[in-house]
């Protein structure tokens, strides 16, 4: 017997839908019958493009949080359902399974929450040849599933089928970046590896060793952390200044939970924002066009590095759109970033003779190697190699269990009126600290303008209840104190008509 299913209703009804990357909701919800409908109407989707087929294999894999083994079950029970063969690739991170599926032409998923904690977790799909986009999601969204009876009266699979033989996503994953930066290329480095529960943590720890440097384990954990890249917790921002200062190190790389935001500390344990990274890794591949969600550093701009630099509302899906757009108006080398550090590559870079293969999906490693290896080409400590850019500097911290719904009032009540209104509306609150506000920018969410040169910033998270604030100014202390002060006038605005 089958039970037929809208995904619109069945989002509605769990809670569990799409955000910036992939589908997420608390793991309550994620029940096997969720996950397993959500598998099939992404495979349904890819049937009528022609990327899925009865046959063809699907390539999934997870991380490190406890909820993850069990939703990969109901992900693979579901493609074999679709008559599918499943391709096992285990723990490892999301670009590593994405680049599996990329270079097999066939679609993949990975059960990750990224950096959100574990009562959380999420499904992030990937195409035959990218990542899904918004066009995609919509099309998932309109799907009607046709629902086996394999599931009890909590929505759990009733038998377990076993696992498939493991497929081996990672050695090509690090074979990538050997072959192009070289076995040399971190020689005479030190440095640290924060573990933590990153998934890709083993894969940081054998490309350091594999590229000629000594590589210091450090902060391995077996319960979930939940590691935010564009947040760093303040434990974490004091465990890299003690291990640089008692370890000698020249850096310290980390990532998130999926491993593809990047998290990289300079010699003196201080986290290098993730939008500099982009910046100085972009530079190093010697890259010509850029796209940039509206929340990342304007030093891109400054710098007059780039023939092009394209802004985008925030979240992969739309830096891939910016991208593509860039390759078809004929740009040879192309990539995005975002301001956690994930960094994304449109086109083939060659350096040498040696070729890095296009990577169009959020990815940690490249951005950390990247730099690295700048910085001992060139003779340089990383922070010495962070000031030869514009001095620009941005702060990001959230509020959270702010409920979306406040968010977004909090915004409509911000920016509603006449830009001449708005404008003094936000003087007010603002202007103690930054002065009058001279401009706004609604790519995605507001973006204040000051006439100092403060930026402020304020986003509703689109996969989690919290409310972004993102801060920009001429020196790092001053960005960090406005984004404190920002989100403490939020904490306690309340917005008229509101209880």
């Amino acid at each position: 017997m089958t039970q037929s299913i809208s995904i619109a209703d069945l989002m509605t009804q769990s809670g569990v839908a799409f955000g910036t990357s992939g589908a997420r909701g608390l793991v309550s919800a994620m029940t096997d019958r969720v996950c397993f409908a959500y598998t099939c109407a992404f495979l349904q989707h890819l049937a009528t493009i022609g990327q899925f087929s009865p046959g063809r294999a699907v390539a999934i894999a997870g991380d490190l949080r406890p909820s993850t083994p069990r939703i990969m079950a109901a992900c693979a029970a579901a493609i074999r359902h679709m008559g599918g063969l499943v391709d096992d690739c285990g723990f490892v991170p999301s670009p590593a399974v994405a680049a599996h599926g990329f270079a097999k032409d066939i679609p993949s998923l990975m059960v990750t929450g990224s950096h959100i904690p574990d009562d959380r977790n999420g499904i992030k799909f990937n195409r035959t040849d990218g990542e899904v986009l918004k066009p995609d999601e919509l099309a998932i969204r309109a799907q009607s599933v046709a629902l086996p009876d394999l599931f009890d009266g909590e929505g759990m699979l009733r038998d377990a089928q076993p696992a498939e033989a493991p497929v081996d996503a990672a050695t090509a994953y690090i074979a990538r970046y050997i072959d192009y930066f070289g076995s040399q290329a971190l020689s005479s480095m030190t440095l640290g590896v924060y573990e933590h529960s990153a998934v890709g943590r083993d894969i940081l720890v054998a490309l350091v060793e594999a590229l000629g440097g000594k590589a210091v384990r450090l902060g391995r954990s077996d319960r979930f952390i939940p590691v935010d890249t564009e947040a760093v917790r303040p434990k974490d921002q004091a465990l890299a200044r003690r291990w640089a200062g008692e370890l000698g190190l020249d850096a310290i790389l980390s990532t998130d939970g999926d491993s593809d935001r990047p998290l990289l500390a300079d010699e003196t344990g201080a986290w290098m924002r993730g939008d500099v990274l982009g910046i100085l890794c972009a530079r190093t591949l010697g890259l010509r066009a850029v796209a940039t969600p509206i929340s990342c550093n304007s030093a891109v701009e400054l710098s007059g590095l780039f023939d092009a630099v394209r802004r985008t509302r925030i979240g992969s899906p739309f830096v891939i759109e910016a991208m593509n757009a860039l390759v078809d108006e004929g740009f040879g080398t192309v990539c995005g970033y975002e301001a956690n550090g994930g960094f994304l590559l449109a086109t083939a870079v060659e350096t040498a003779g040696r070729i890095l293969p296009a990577l169009p999906t959020r990815d940690a490693v490249l951005p950390i190697l990247s730099v690295l290896v700048d910085a001992r080409r060139r003779g340089v400590t990383l922070s010495a190699l962070q000031a030869q850019l514009p001095a620009r500097y941005t702060c990001s911290e959230r509020l959270q269990n702010y409920p979306t719904a406040q968010s977004q009032a909090l915004i409509a009540h911000l920016e509603q009126g006449p830009e001449i209104h708005i404008l003094a509306r936000l003087s007010a609150m603002f202007g103690a600290l930054s002065g009058p506000a001279n401009g706004i920018d609604r790519t995605d969410g507001l973006r204040i303008h000051f006439a100092n040169g403060d930026i402020i910033h304020l986003r509703p998270s689109g996969n989690a209840p919290e409310l972004r604030c993102y801060t920009e100014s001429d020196n790092p202390e001053r960005a960090a104190i406005l984004n404190e002060y920002s989100l403490s006038l939020v904490r306690d605005y309340k917005v008229p008509g509101t209880t």
